[in-house]
C-alpha cells in the first residue's frame, strides 16, 4: 500500500489482471481496512464465479450437467443479466460460448481452427438450449455444454467492490480493475480523477487509469467505464488480424470490428455490457453507441 499527496494506493492481482483501489484522504487504518475488504470481495466472487475451480458455483454446474441445479439469489441475478444481453446482442453475447476457447487460442499465434474443429464445437453452444427457471432459481445445463460468466464477471467485482468502499467513507475513490473503473469524486483538492484511453497499439500493461502514452484523458468524477478491445488477445495470419471477440453464431471471429471501445455509464457493468455490445455490431459498432450511449463512448479503430 503506497500513500502520496494523501491518496492511498492500494494493488493486487485478481482476475486475471492488475487491480487497484485508491482512495482520497483517509487514515492508514481506513486504507488498510478498505482495502482487505475490497480484496475480500473480490476474491470471494473470483472463487464462486470462476469455471477453473471444481467448487465454484460453475464448477459444480457443469458436474450435475443433464440435472437440474438450484443457484442464489445473488447467481439469479447475474443469469437473468447475461439473459438479458443474449437478447439485446441478437444472440451474440452468449455465456455458453466459452468452449470456443478450447479451439482459439488467442496468444498472437497463426494458429486458426478448422472448419471441422469450429462446426463440432458449435453443436454445445446456445443460450437457448439451457433451460433456466429464474422464478424457481434452477438451471439445466445440457450435457457437453458449460458456462462462463468472465463477460460480466470483472465489471460486477468493480460494482460489488464500490459498495464495499462505499460502507467505510465519503471521501473519493477510484477502482481499477485492468482498466475497469468506477469513481467517486471529485477528490479534496477539487480534481476529477485523471483518466487515460489506452492505445490499442501501447503498451500491453497499460490500463484506462494510466495517465502516460494514452490516445486521449478524460476527467471522471464519478461514475464508471469500462473498455472492449482486442490490442492484448488476437491472431494474425495472412497479414489478417482476428479479434478474440468471437461470434458464438458462426463460431469465427467479428468481422471489420474496432479495436478497442470504450463507455462511460452509471455503474461499471452497464458500462460494459454496452462496450461488449458495440464490439459484437462489428462494423455497426458506431452506430450502435450512437444510439445507445448519447455520446458517452469512444471507438479506436
Amino acid at each position: 500500500m503506497q500513500q502520496a499527496d494523501g491518496l492511498h494506493r492500494i494493488s493486487f492481482h485478481a482476475m486475471g489482471s492488475p487491480c487497484e483501489v485508491m482512495i482520497d484522504h483517509v487514515s492508514w487504518i481506513e486504507a488498510a481496512q478498505i482495502g482487505q475488504a475490497v480484496f475480500d470481495e473480490c476474491q470471494r466472487i473470483e472463487s464462486k464465479y470462476s469455471r477453473y475451480r471444481h467448487d465454484s458455483v460453475i464448477g459444480q454446474l457443469h458436474q450435475q450437467s443433464a440435472h437440474w441445479f438450484e443457484v442464489d439469489e445473488e447467481t439469479t441475478k447475474l443469469l437473468n443479466f447475461a439473459d438479458l444481453m443474449y437478447q439485446l446482442s441478437n444472440q451474440k453475447f452468449d455465456i455458453t460460448s466459452g468452449i470456443l476457447g478450447t479451439i482459439w487460442r488467442f496468444d498472437g499465434s497463426d494458429r486458426i481452427p478448422s472448419d471441422q474443429q469450429i462446426d463440432a464445437i458449435r453443436a454445445h453452444i446456445g443460450w437457448h438450449k439451457v433451460k433456466w427457471q429464474p422464478v424457481q432459481q434452477r438451471i439445466y445445463l445440457p450435457q457437453g455444454m458449460s458456462l462462463d460468466l468472465g463477460g460480466i464477471g470483472k465489471e460486477y467485482a468493480v460494482d460489488r467492490c464500490a459498495d464495499q468502499v462505499e460502507q467505510f467513507t465519503q471521501q473519493a475513490y477510484l477502482i481499477n480493475f485492468g482498466g475497469d473503473l468506477r469513481a467517486r469524486g471529485p477528490r479534496r483538492s477539487g480534481l476529477a480523477w485523471k483518466i487515460g484511453l489506452e492505445d490499442p497499439d501501447g503498451d500491453s500493461k497499460q490500463s484506462l487509469a494510466d495517465d502516460q502514452k494514452a490516445q486521449a484523458h478524460f476527467d471522471l468524477t464519478c461514475g464508471a467505464m469500462a473498455t472492449s478491445g482486442d490490442s492484448k488477445r488476437y491472431l494474425i495470419k495472412n497479414g489478417i488480424r482476428y479479434s478474440h471477440i468471437l461470434n458464438p453464431l458462426t463460431g469465427y471471429a467479428m468481422q471489420d470490428a474496432p479495436r478497442s471501445v470504450t463507455v462511460y455509464a452509471p455503474t461499471c457493468i452497464e458500462a460494459g455490457m454496452l462496450a461488449t455490445l458495440a464490439m459484437l455490431e462489428g462494423r455497426h459498432a458506431k452506430a450502435f453507441l450512437a444510439e445507445q450511449a448519447e455520446g458517452r463512448a469512444w471507438i479506436i479503430v
